[in-house]
């Protein structure tokens, strides 16, 4: 896992870019460091990936075949959404039944708790139940927790930060693994949707913004705040954390109910019996998982810190409604890690609306770059989306599974826009391996937000159009696109190529001709 972090970090830190080297008439290429500069105005990274038929692809670079199985696993575990529903079912059917689990005895058991319950505000003292859970925990899903392990050392020190700011205990963190396996854009089956599971009245009540493009309840920080303003309400009604987790689960009237029905008691495991079953389970799960991490040297589970964490990001506030493809493509950054850290944005949009700051959390190495060339990047984003056919987003049925064939210019990116997919669901539903995309191959889609553009008949290759001028024959090299061949020549856009040559998508080939009028 460590391993696949580095790789991401030397991906990101090297590129490769064309540099042009002119002769009377052809136009020949050399490799250099870069055509994006930061604000020293030092080189520091390539502005636009290979051009390949899927422009979420960032192929500037040849990869060793075995490293790149190696960061397929690694990216899998932080961004697939498996793990939510395996432990949204654990909670829910919690049997408590003995569980023989002898590298675990129940003296050592007892003893660890004692001294766990010392030092948390929550009650943590042994009880068959709760040994009947950490146990079976501990047999049943070690893999399982191995990698919420991992995801927790992105995570855990964001939320200690924002549970700090509101006084909230720091143990608290662990309910997002019971909440949401720490995915951001986790929804249950009744809506409940983030990290901490906000349904959307309460979501709006504490400031999440819910909208056609943005949903704040799968920020990280915005929603880590909320939960916490949450819990201290909770907490200043009940007296007892364990009631206030309770009632984050299930609400205030149900454990109410619950405390009236057993006759006054106000001790969780007193009132378990008459909560809701789901939540029955929900405190027993937390304070299991909350000894097995704190334990988990004990256990012999292994503690990997990513090269990449969460406070080596930061954010740029948007000027202009940009797409996280494009930011990929003019970066190099993986789209699946723009998404990582964008999760708010559900169409992986990010617009720009009177009276909000909607912010692109980049990698901190590529912060200075996108500010010190945000005119150019505006600039190729606007020319970009004008050329869309349809702007305005347009709803289809959640329940509708479409079945598409791929066309000619079609890529990974450009379909899961059309259908308000992200490009990671489409991969799961067809079981894709990679971004590469064949003509006539059909894919499922299960369309369930607004889309950018509807499906588009494929266009006949158009006629080039007549070139006036000093004519150049560019050369395309690997790495280059489009919108860095034309940032090459003054005066010439992205539709000037296109034109001159005949071109009605955006794939390039290493080696193909271009006709270009030199200014």
């Amino acid at each position: 896992m460590r391993l696949g972090f580095l790789i991401l970090s030397l991906l990101l830190t090297h590129g490769i870019c064309i540099s042009q080297i002119q002769d009377s008439t052809v136009v020949k290429v050399k490799t250099v460091t870069d055509t994006l500069v930061d604000s020293k105005q030092q080189v520091v990274r390539p502005i636009a990936p290979v051009a390949e038929a899927d422009s979420v692809s960032i192929k500037a670079l040849k990869d060793n075949a075995y490293l790149a199985k190696i960061d397929q696993k690694w990216r899998e575990e932080l961004y697939n959404n498996t793990l939510f529903d395996t432990i949204y079912k654990s909670v829910t059917e919690l049997t408590y039944e003995e569980v023989d689990y002898p590298e675990l005895h129940t003296d050592t058991l007892k003893k660890r708790l004692k001294a766990l319950d010392a030092r948390t505000p929550f009650n943590v003292a042994y009880n068959p139940s709760l040994e009947s859970v950490i146990k079976s925990y501990l047999k049943h899903r070690r893999k399982h927790l191995q990698k919420l392990m991992t995801l927790s050392a992105f995570y855990f020190p964001l939320f200690e930060q924002e549970l700090d700011n509101q006084n909230i205990p720091l143990e608290i963190k662990y309910l997002a693994i019971v909440e949401s396996a720490l995915k951001p854009n986790a929804k249950s089956r009744v809506g409940a949707t983030g990290l901490w599971q906000f349904m959307f009245a309460t979501g709006k009540q504490y400031g999440l913004d819910v909208s056609s493009y943005v949903d704040e309840r799968s920020d990280p920080i915005k929603s880590t705040t909320a939960a916490s303003k949450y819990l201290a309400n909770l907490y200043s009604i009940f007296g007892d954390w364990d009631l206030a987790l309770a009632a984050y689960n299930s609400g205030p009237g149900n454990v109410t109910k619950a405390i009236r029905r057993s006759g006054g008691y106000k001790n969780y495991w007193n009132i378990r019996h008459n909560l809701p079953r789901e939540t029955a389970g929900y405190l027993p799960a937390f304070l299991a998982n909350m000894y097995i991490f704190e334990y988990a040297k004990e256990h012999g589970f292994k503690r990997y810190k990513p090269e990449t964490v969460y406070f080596e990001t930061d954010t740029v506030v948007v000027k202009q409604m940009i797409t996280l493809d494009q930011v990929s493509e003019v970066t190099g950054t993986p789209i699946e890690e723009l998404q990582f850290l964008n999760p708010s944005y559900k169409l992986d949009i990010i617009p720009v609306v009177k009276g909000e700051n909607y912010t692109l959390r980049l990698p901190v190495d590529v912060i200075g770059t996108f500010v010190n060339n945000e005119d150019k990047i505006y600039a190729y984003a606007k020319e970009e989306l004008e050329k869309r056919e349809k702007p305005l987003p347009q709803f289809f049925n959640a329940n509708d599974r479409i079945r598409y064939r791929v066309k000619s210019g079609d890529y990974l990116g450009k379909i899961s826009r059309m259908y308000g997919v992200r490009v990671s669901d489409i991969k799961r539903w067809n079981g894709l391996r990679n971004n590469n995309l064949k003509i006539g191959q059909r894919l499922t889609i299960y369309p369930r937000k607004p889309v950018v553009s509807k499906p588009v008949v494929a266009a006949k290759t158009p006629k080039p159009k007549p070139i006036f001028g000093n004519v150049v024959i560019y050369t395309v090299q690997s790495g280059d696109s489009l919108w860095s061949i034309s940032q090459k020549f003054s005066g010439v856009s992205i539709q000037n190529i296109k034109d001159w040559n005949g071109i009605s998508g955006n794939t390039l080939k290493p080696g193909m001709k271009l006709k270009i009028a030199k200014g």
